[in-house]
């Protein structure tokens, strides 16, 4: 359209000019009538020209200036709202938002123009508007929503913002001053009897305990059952203390290094990683479940695994409206929430089928400090949540010493969260009263910024001074509140010199080989039968793809054929377990179809794509849930990890498209897989499944670092098994699935690629219906007695050596397999050695460069089962996992097979 000499601010029309082509309707009547009409009016140009109009343009254009200045706001006021407790109230004008960029004046002010319903009115003056701007947008509540595409979502917030304050009535008032105290009193306490000990205070920011009670109150009137927080360390003792209610004298132990650790929160971790469970009560009584999950020091990690409890118990709750009933808050810190890849991965999946929760509420303690990094070196974007706006989430950047605008904001996050089902994001803009640690002096690197927060009172006493100079409270009341409180705190203070008795604490972890592999996990072959049939029973109708047809005929036949291969072993441990009654969760790229078209779990109709999932359709049964992940290791296993441990009745797996990976989950592995047992004592039964072997793909298409996962191995933490028939991957997934959930624990299965479609790798019927998982799988041989050399392995190279020794018919050579690597079979593999002649040699056969692979996690367990010095055939040590050239695998892989039998 035609220049209406808009200057700095053409982008406003050219916006509004791009909505109303796509629907009039969702410009406000002003722009509806410039645009219908086509107005061509120029003024006074850069260049000195001139034109003229008449008075009714000129009234016309003037409109759409005033309705340009208005959407402006909406979409840049945040810039001059008063957010920064530390800033003093002092925000420039950004230059766009002057009423000078907008070609209008001091002369314009008493003017009146038609403003189309903003803030309930049908005209005001443009000095009207400009007040009514600022305060809607301009406050201590800046929000940015005009990046929202959905007009509903996108009007929601601005009636919201724009029309009245709501008034904060006497008990509210009361109830923000005794939620400040109590944060601000358990602060001082701490600080004054620990001294120098490190606790991540939420000084400065105790107006997150207002912002969360809100959240819980408005939980409890919508009548949801539950809230899972996840949050970093910062202001975590307080949340635990005030919020989940945590007693403050098991806090207190922990201080005095007097933890049970046999306490459901865990021992072997720091006070302020550990999670809890309570019971949140309100003002009238009313009561809600709220916990906070276990987290390490890798902040933002918690994310995803918060989303998976939040997820899984949603999802136990499906019958009604699980997202209703469950709510996700993640408390995050302004430096990691900018800083960490895996905020954006958790973003991406709110909205995918397989992990959304409804919305979450994400709240940033924005402390403007990243330990000693300012946000000039820790962020590119101008605030620390841009990275939410990927996701089209609203965002309301609140001062945190105005906790009625706290209170404000927390209602209308949960209210869209309500009503849209969609994640919405507080910036609870505050500061770090203390050091990252309350050790370090923070003046060193941010004198200026400390000289500020040394001389400004507690946000408590802010508030309580505004009350009394209103007269809404009276100073007994503001001292009151807080007097009782600190002497609860005494009282919880003096209960600590009274510590649990020593004698009950035992060590966490488990050494046993027994447990949950102590499990029946054959099943009928009617079972058997009718889980098959499911993959050629169809709708009627229904166009199976005419190269996915044969292989769901040959996974139907293969009771008969004697020829099962790992695709349809899967299926019939997935079939029969849900058979069983129990929910098989199915996630990762790729993984309904399967990375190597080998599962087809999920059908798509040739010529309508309706989709059909066999499984769920073999009648009286649990639910199979499978679902393809966005492009995310990290936050997508972090999910699976936490929705494992809020749903121990399922099978939950995770897959990699390659086992390689996995190396983008590694936190997820170290920190909770490996370690929440012993850290927190909280045992899951995740599983994972790996592609692993040496085929000549490259170094990223091979291993699964199989050397990692074993190095992790202790205490009876997990299981770890490299299968080489599908038998043993059907009884392995049966066996995590049914054994005794107090026994359970992660297992890591490395899977076969190469071997999906070997035709010696496969199963009979029998193998699965009277036979269970074993461990090791011996060399069947006539004469034990004649052989001169055994050769043990793992996995996919065991078909190599066995067609080798077939065709040199090396029968002085025995090949044993081991098929769990942890907890290492001793018992089974001694029973096994022992069989052949004591001066037989004993060699470990391996694939994988020596220095990786199995090699040096089962080297002493060898050694000492032998009796003998074992040992290694691999290849050479390396530093990456295979070479990139098929042609110098091959060769390789011919060598080693051969210098195995040498």
């Amino acid at each position: 359209m035609n220049n209406l000499a808009f200057g700095p601010n053409q982008w406003v029309v050219d916006e509004q000019h791009e909505r109303y082509a796509e629907d009039p309707n969702s410009v406000d009547a002003a722009w509806r009538n410039l645009f219908s009409s086509e107005l061509g009016i120029s003024e006074t140009t850069r260049d000195g020209a001139t034109t003229t109009s008449n008075d009714a343009e000129q009234a016309a254009v003037k409109a759409v200036r005033v309705a340009a200045l208005i959407h402006a706001y909406r979409v840049r006021g945040h810039l001059m709202a008063d957010t920064d407790p530390l800033s003093a109230g002092q925000r420039a004008t950004p230059p766009e938002l002057d009423i000078t960029a907008f070609r209008l004046g001091a002369e314009d002010l008493p003017r009146t123009f038609v403003v189309d319903d903003f803030a309930g009115r049908a005209t005001m003056t443009l000095d009207e508007v400009l007040r009514a701007l600022s305060e809607a947008y301009c406050g201590t509540i800046g929000v940015q929503y005009m990046h929202i595409q959905n007009s509903d979502e996108r009007c929601w917030v601005q009636e919201r913002m724009e029309g009245p304050i709501p008034r904060t009535d006497r008990a509210e008032q009361l109830q923000i001053l005794y939620r400040l105290g109590a944060a601000e009193a358990f602060e001082r306490f701490l600080h004054t009897k620990y001294v120098g000990q490190k606790r991540y205070s939420l000084e400065g920011g105790e107006s997150a305990i207002v912002l969360l009670d809100v959240l819980l109150h408005r939980c409890i009137r919508q009548g949801m059952r539950e809230a899972v927080i996840g949050m970093a360390h910062r202001g975590r003792l307080n949340v635990l203390a005030n919020i989940v209610g945590k007693s403050y004298a098991e806090i207190f132990h922990e201080f005095e290094d007097m933890a049970d650790v046999e306490s459901v929160q865990g021992s072997g971790d720091v006070k302020y990683h550990l999670g809890a469970e309570g019971t949140y009560r309100a003002l009238n009584g009313s009561t809600i479940t709220v916990s906070v999950v276990a987290n390490p020091s890798h902040l933002e990690v918690v994310g995803p695994v918060a989303q998976g409890v939040v997820r899984a118990k949603q999802d136990v709750l499906a019958d009604g409206d699980g997202t209703s009933a469950v709510l996700p808050v993640l408390v995050h810190g302004d430096a990691a929430l900018a800083g960490q890849g895996v905020v954006g991965e958790t973003l991406n999946m709110s909205l995918l089928p397989g992990y959304h929760t409804g919305g979450t509420v994400h709240i940033v303690i924005n402390n403007q400090l990243g330990f000693t990094t300012t946000p000039t070196h820790g962020r590119s974007s101008v605030y620390a949540t841009d990275v939410a706006r990927s996701i089209e989430a609203p965002v309301f950047h609140v001062n945190g010493d105005d906790p009625e605008a706290v209170v404000r904001a927390a209602r209308l996050a949960f209210d869209y969260r309500h009503t849209f089902h969609r994640d919405v994001v507080i910036d609870l803009v505050c500061y770090r009263r203390h050091g990252h640690s309350e050790v370090d002096d923070p003046s060193i690197t941010q004198p200026a910024m400390y000289d500020r927060i040394d001389v400004r009172p507690p946000v408590r006493a802010q508030y309580a001074d505004t009350l009394l100079q209103r007269g809404d409270v009276s100073a007994r009341q503001v001292e009151g509140a807080l007097q009782d409180f600190r002497e609860r705190l005494d009282r919880a203070f003096a209960e600590t010199h009274n510590p649990p008795d020593p004698t009950a604490v035992q060590a966490a972890g488990r050494t046993d080989e027994a447990g949950a592999f102590e499990v029946t996990t054959t099943i009928p072959e009617a079972t058997a039968r009718r889980v098959m049939a499911s993959q050629t029973e169809l709708p009627p109708g229904f166009t199976v793809h005419p190269r996915v047809l044969p292989q769901l005929t040959g996974r139907a036949a293969a009771l008969d054929s004697g020829s099962m291969d790992w695709a349809a072993a899967e299926t019939l441990a997935f079939g029969s377990l849900l058979l069983d009654g129990v929910p098989v969760r199915l996630t990762g790229q790729d993984s309904r179809r399967g990375a190597f078209g080998q599962r087809h779990a999920v059908l798509t109709d040739r010529h309508t794509g309706i989709e059909y999932a066999p499984l769920n359709s073999l009648g009286t049964q649990a639910h199979f849930t499978p679902y393809d992940s966005s492009l995310s290791e990290l936050a997508a296993l972090g999910f699976e990890y936490g929705y494992s441990l809020a749903r121990p009745d399922a099978l939950v797996l995770w897959e990699a498209q390659f086992g390689d990976f996995a190396d983008e989950a590694q936190t997820v592995i170290d920190e909770y897989i490996a370690s929440s047992e012993q850290k927190w004592g909280q045992r899951c039964g995740v599983t994972l499944l790996l592609p692993h072997g040496l085929e000549g793909q490259g170094p990223d298409h091979s291993s699964a670092r199989i050397e990692r996962f074993l190095q992790l191995c202790a205490q009876g933490n997990m299981s770890v098994a490299m299968p080489s028939t599908p038998a043993n991957y059907f009884h392995l997934l049966r066996q995590q699935a049914l054994g005794a959930r107090e026994s359970r624990r992660p297992l890591v299965v490395f899977t076969p690629k190469s071997m999906l479609r070997l035709k010696v790798a496969t199963s009979t019927a029998a193998d699965v219906t009277a036979q269970g998982f074993r461990a090791v799988l011996p060399q069947e041989t006539a004469d034990a007695g004649r052989i001169r050399r055994v050769l043990v392995c793992s996995g996919k190279i065991f078909y190599d050596l066995d067609a080798y020794r077939r065709a040199q018919e090396a029968t002085g050579t025995a090949i044993i397999r081991v098929e769990r690597l942890y907890p290492f079979p001793e018992r089974d593999l001694g029973k096994e050695l022992a069989r052949f002649p004591a001066d037989a040699e004993v060699r470990w056969v391996q694939e994988e460069a020596e220095n990786q692979g199995p090699w040096l996690f089962v080297a002493p367990y060898l050694q000492r089962l032998a009796g003998r010095p074992v040992a290694s055939v691999s290849r050479p040590a390396a530093s990456a996992p295979a070479v990139g050239s098929a042609h110098r695998h091959a060769e390789e892989q011919r060598g080693l097979v051969a210098a195995a039998f040498r």
